[in-house]
């Protein structure tokens, strides 16, 4: 598997070990999707308002997974650039047992605090009914939501992309068939569309489990094996919390623009809902293209090959970036007929049409970004990688929704995003250009 990272030309090691990472990201998409589409075919506009009011919160558990899955995955493909496979090894089996602790500890925290947090996902009356169902099945399942990111990201660092997808795409597969069943056939709406996502989850973690602990050859379940040094688990937090913030702050910003959008009807808050999904065909695949190079771009920093390391990153930008231009083309021209396909209610279609092509509109600096964020998570450089992922949907993006908002009203809240994608492209050349790697000679 060494040959791979280190012999291997750039295309075909990138698209070895990123393709497989695509289709993953693709099946989380689906996944999503899924949900959305099976709750909007009850045309309730407050039940689709109250499940994507409910939504940030499997997202923030991503963010949380993240912690364990990207910053061990980052600091795993780091040490088995430098032929550190012992130390690697127990590295894996620090963030195993870890993440299982923090689903433990996130279910706690929302069963007790399970009204402040409905208040801050921007419940109304109208919607609280559903918005709780979908909580309340969701704080019961973080443990496996969480867990899951970990196996994911750390069976890539050995290579075994192909098995995390696999695993993926069964549940999926699962998700999809339970969706219809539970919300309709059992008539368990909101509620039912969580449970599908967690008991699929289930069923994708053990699986993963599985090649985890049959498959690698270099990885570990026991528990036996979890010692690290304070160093490496500083190292696995620095890069990991900078890496979820991505992701949490994609769960502030969605929060908070229902908040926003709340005041206009359940309409407006259903149709970002669906625009939110839509506008994920390019943020996954572009997501999938950047995390699933990060194993490379680890590997060849901790081995100091700097012609490699130069190499991926330029050829990683261009596919990134050409993607997500041709994906943001697309969803402009189709998004009335997009949006139709999950409501037939005229408002939910003429919104949310404006809504996706706003999205889209910064789909191609938003790859960028993720581009240099991963790059800096794979160097170890935690500052810049955290100012990326807070700043973009978090510090810039409150900031100019607040701004947008108060000058334009409904328009300056659809435009949040693409103006804070702006603003954080600039800074994301200029982390670049501050923290541009040093390699001693070989």
């Amino acid at each position: 598997m060494n040959d791979l990272f280190e012999n291997t030309s750039i295309k075909k090691a990138y698209f070895t070990l990123v393709l497989p990472v695509v289709l993953s990201m693709t099946v989380t998409l689906i996944y999503n999707m899924v949900d959305t589409f099976f709750v909007a075919k009850t045309q309730n506009p407050d039940l689709v308002a109250g499940v994507s009011q409910g939504a940030p919160l499997f997202t923030m558990m991503i963010a949380l997974g993240d912690i364990f899955g990207l910053g061990g995955s980052s600091v795993i493909s780091r040490l088995f650039g430098e032929h550190q496979d012992r130390t690697g090894r127990f590295v894996s089996g620090y963030c195993f047992y870890s993440s299982i602790l923090c689903g433990i500890f996130v279910t706690i925290i929302m069963l007790v605090f399970q009204t402040p947090f409905l208040h801050l996902l921007g419940a109304s009356p109208s919607t609280w009914k559903y918005a709780r169902e979908y909580y309340l099945v969701m704080a019961w399942g973080a443990t496996f939501v969480i867990f899951g990111l970990t196996p994911t990201n750390i069976l890539r660092t050995e290579g075994l992309a192909v098995q995390s997808m696999i695993a993926s795409m069964t549940g999926t597969g699962i998700n999809i068939i339970l969706n219809p069943i539970f919300i309709f056939t059992c008539g368990w709406g909101a509620a039912g569309s969580a449970l599908a996502t967690v008991t699929s989850t289930v069923i994708s973690d053990i699986i993963m489990i599985y090649y985890t602990h049959y498959r690698s050859k270099k990885l570990t379940t026991s528990i036996k094996e979890t010692k690290i040094s304070r160093r490496l688990q500083w190292e696995i937090y620095a890069i990991g919390i900078p890496a979820s913030i991505t992701n949490l702050m994609a769960t502030f910003a969605t929060a908070l623009t229902n908040r926003y959008l709340i005041a206009y009807g359940a309409p407006s808050v259903a149709a970002m809902g669906i625009a939110l999904k839509i506008s994920l065909v390019t943020n996954m695949i572009v997501a999938g293209l950047a995390f699933g190079a990060q194993p490379l771009i680890g590997y060849n920093y901790g081995a100091k090959d700097q012609r490699r390391f130069q190499e991926t990153i330029r050829f990683d930008l261009l596919v990134v970036a050409g993607f997500a231009f041709i994906a943001t083309i697309a969803l402009i021209i189709f998004a009335p007929v997009l949006i139709r396909l999950f409501m037939n209610d005229p408002v939910v279609i003429r919104e949310g049409t404006s809504m996706i092509r706003w999205l889209s509109s910064s789909a191609t600096l938003a790859g960028v970004i993720l581009v240099f964020t991963t790059m800096f998570q794979s160097m170890g450089k935690a500052s810049p990688a955290f100012w990326l992922s807070f700043c973009r949907q978090g510090l810039i993006f409150a900031v100019v929704i607040i701004v947008l908002h108060a000058l334009f009203g409904y328009t300056g809240i659809l435009a949040a995003q693409p103006a804070a994608d702006l603003l954080t492209f600039t800074l994301a050349l200029w982390l670049n250009k501050r923290y541009q790697p040093h390699f001693d000679q070989k």
